[in-house]
């Protein structure tokens, strides 16, 4: 009887980052779409943000129910269902006809992606610890930024745009779920997957210290990608961008591609410098993009958004760096869906507040000012943690019940 064909870790290890890229380019993807929708239905732009923030929410919810099954059922069986809902979810994408389903292709994206992202970090740090500590890092950059300049791209050049890109999706979804059904299982199974379900916050008495100081400026760096994500292609267009969408998603490309950028070129750094150094940039790079607002100018805007990015990339990889390699294997999914908890609370909460202050508050720009000073006081909230010395010694961890 012939054997079954296994990937080798090395593709393996490839797989599952190509998987987070694929998976954060679905998220990013209906971004250069929301002025086509708008067009077609009708909505204000507060239904847009909050369309975006209904993604935010799935995610957590995903992530503090279904975050550790991965530790107890293996990495493949998360993953292959996870890939099985989000092809479903693009096919509700490819044939939405409303806000309403716009809004059950997200809740259903975003339940199949914070279910398979603390799988996906934890099987790369399984596979090698080195190699998968970078590619977490990386790979959620190079995906938001394909996501975003990828479905412009397909929407300016090419037919049936608000189908065409989820369709190209699927396939890549469905090709994945080909390689993780031929790539080896990471971890044994242990008992104790249905009591997983059950939302529960641990942090291991190695990471705890690390996680509490890396919280900060995870939320402060996924707030800024909210910040481009919610409100980046309409900001573009009120400077003279004139409603292109592939210079509106290029804002979040040039944020999330010079944050993927920055994560390889700062690889080698400690990682509480770079943590440090991504909070100092992006107080720097958003003040750049406030003065470019300010003063209605497009290259300043996108280069206060390219200095913002290298924060982005220097804030996310010092906090993972900072807190995930320290913990045990059957600890890793729990630990990356906790620092994913906090990064998606920055992600959508603040997102859904601006587009509540666009409608309701000061405008557009108004309403970026305000999150840009917040997105500023929040960045020197965490330097303040970050320059806080870090007890080596920790109490047990207490679980905390939701």
């Amino acid at each position: 009887m012939a054997r079954t064909p296994r990937l080798p870790d090395s593709a393996a290890l490839y797989l599952l980052a190509s998987l987070v890229v694929s998976l954060l380019a679905s998220s990013s993807a209906p971004t250069p779409l929301y002025a086509l929708y708008q067009q077609q239905w009708g909505f204000s732009p507060i239904t847009t943000t909050i369309v975006f923030g209904v993604y935010a929410v799935s995610v957590l919810a995903a992530l503090l129910v279904l975050g550790k099954l991965s530790d107890h059922l293996g990495r493949k069986p998360v993953l292959l269902v996870a890939l099985v809902v989000q092809a479903a979810a693009m096919l509700v994408f490819a044939t939405a006809d409303g806000v309403a389903a716009l809004l059950v292709a997200r809740v259903v994206q975003g339940v199949a992606t914070g279910a398979a992202i603390g799988a996906l970090g934890a099987g790369m740090l399984d596979l090698d610890a080195q190699r998968g500590q970078l590619a977490n890092a990386v790979a959620p950059g190079i995906g938001t930024a394909v996501g975003a300049l990828f479905s412009a791209l397909l929407v300016s050049y090419l037919p049936a745009p608000t189908e065409l890109v989820y369709l190209v999706l699927l396939v890549v979804f469905l090709v994945q779920g080909l390689g993780i059904a031929l790539m080896r299982e990471t971890v044994s199974r242990a008992p104790g997957a249905l009591a997983s379900l059950r939302p529960e916050i641990t942090l291991p008495r190695a990471v705890r210290a690390r996680v509490l100081t890396a919280a900060p400026a995870l939320f402060a760096v996924w707030a800024l990608a909210g910040l481009y994500g919610a409100l980046g292609p309409a900001l573009v267009t009120r400077l003279g961008g004139g409603g292109s969408p592939v210079l509106g998603g290029l804002s979040l490309f040039t944020m999330a591609g010079v944050a993927a950028l920055t994560t390889v070129v700062l690889r080698t750094q400690s990682p509480g410098r770079t943590m440090r150094t991504g909070v100092v940039a992006l107080i720097i790079g958003v003040a750049v993009t406030l003065a470019g607002l300010e003063a209605g100018s497009l290259p300043v805007f996108f280069l206060g958004t390219a200095i913002a990015g290298i924060g982005f990339g220097a804030g996310f990889q010092g906090g993972l760096r900072t807190s995930v390699p320290q913990a045990a294997p059957h600890e890793r999914a729990g630990v990356l869906s906790l620092l994913f908890v906090v990064s998606y609370l920055g992600f959508g909460v603040p997102a859904v507040v601006a587009g509540v202050l666009v409608v309701h508050g000061p405008g557009l720009v108004g309403a970026a000012l305000i999150y840009g000073g917040v997105l500023i006081a929040l960045a020197l909230l965490a330097l303040v943690r970050l320059l806080t010395p870090v007890r080596t010694s920790d109490p047990e961890p207490v679980p905390v019940r939701l």
